[in-house]
């Protein structure tokens, strides 16, 4: 099925063309030196799986609350303006903030699906590419999967301009190491942030698992970009990484504003100044805002991305206190909820077939 019948407005461009210039790197020498990214090449290859299987599609996803999140999280919610309106009138809200959320989940992941080939393409490491190639399937499965989750809505959102931005430098940037920074730490990393604040507040069994299965594939994308950055920074120059950090501070204040949801309010006739103005005085979203970056932080302290511009730019941001978060025991526990929900699949899927051998 397209989606083009169900966006919320008319497509701007049914495709968008970003024009790039960067080297295809061929390595003749076959490399297998780089241990750890050997090994998560073999967990890329042992961990693959199948949305049509994997996960079951048959769950409802009712129209007033797709995914079952409890209303106090909602972002408009303790607004006067919108606290006012009739429960029918805040279900059609709630329904639109939630197909736009997933329809920016899908956008990032072709994003993550394009820059996972191109990083196929021009980094130097054989054992890289390797790795690599495996991402690629998972973010084309990451697509597929958002796609028909939202299906199940029957509502899609464009791009945001945020996100599309951000995008069009990663991909026109020619070098290696920008795409793994802008995709695989900071898109990916706010990505995972808001992922698990669905798995773990969603009611509904679906966007549970959607969200679960996803986030333990971003585990090894992030390990991924942590084993890659982390050997090759030390090597650059402090021009070349102070060039880095800067990029960085400034994708992650941009980023910052990719939540305010902008197309929803003015799709639907609101007042955008009055949601805006909730959004930044809310004590609710600057706590959910803040734990964005709780995924990023701790990386590019990782990776050694952590001079004076940085630092003093989460410090501004009110987020540098996620440098201390354990980010082995994050991924694991990622792991660990993917594993259950399968747990529990298999259990309902075995009581359900000896039900059935009984009549």
């Amino acid at each position: 099925m397209a989606l083009d019948p169900i966006y919320a407005s008319a497509l701007e461009e049914h495709q968008w063309d970003v024009p790039q210039d960067y080297e295809a790197m061929f390595n003749w020498g076959y490399s297998d030196d780089k241990k750890s990214l050997l090994n998560l090449y073999q967990k890329g290859k042992d961990m693959q799986w199948d949305a049509e299987s994997r996960i079951d599609w048959s769950v409802d996803v009712p129209e007033e609350n797709p995914m079952g999140l409890p209303h106090e999280l909602f972002q408009l919610y303790g607004a006067d303006f919108y606290m006012k309106m009739p429960k029918a009138e805040q279900d059609v809200i709630r329904r639109h903030a939630q197909a736009w959320t997933m329809s920016q989940f899908l956008h990032g992941e072709q994003g993550a699906l394009i820059c996972s080939a191109k990083i196929v393409t021009n980094v130097p490491d054989m054992e890289a590419k390797f790795y690599a190639s495996t991402q690629v399937m998972d973010e084309a499965r990451h697509v597929e999967t958002y796609k028909k989750f939202i299906e199940k809505m029957g509502l899609a959102y464009n791009i945001t301009g945020p996100l599309k931005t951000l995008l069009d430098q990663v991909l026109r940037d020619s070098r290696w190491d920008m795409t793994y920074l802008g995709m695989q730490v900071v898109i990916e990393g706010l990505a995972l942030a808001a992922f698990s604040s669905i798995r773990d507040n969603a009611t509904n069994p679906l966007a549970q698992a959607v969200n679960a299965y996803v986030m333990q594939d971003e585990a090894r994308h992030v390990a991924f970009g942590r084993l890659a950055l982390r050997d090759y920074y030390p090597q650059l120059t402090q021009q070349e990484r102070d060039e880095r950090e800067e990029f960085l501070v400034e994708a992650c204040f941009h980023m910052r504003d990719r939540f305010q949801s902008l197309e929803v309010w003015e799709t639907l006739g609101l007042d955008v100044k009055a949601c805006i103005d909730h959004l930044e005085n809310s004590e609710g979203m600057k706590v959910f805002r803040t734990a964005l970056f709780s995924r990023i932080v701790p990386i590019v302290k990782d990776i050694g991305l952590w001079g004076d511009k940085v630092q003093k730019g989460y410090e501004q941001m009110g987020v540098l206190g996620f440098q201390h978060i354990d980010i082995d025991d994050q991924q694991a526990n990622d792991m660990r909820i993917a594993e259950e929900h399968d747990a529990r699949r298999a259990y309902v899927d075995g009581t359900i077939a000896e039900g059935q051998a009984a009549e």
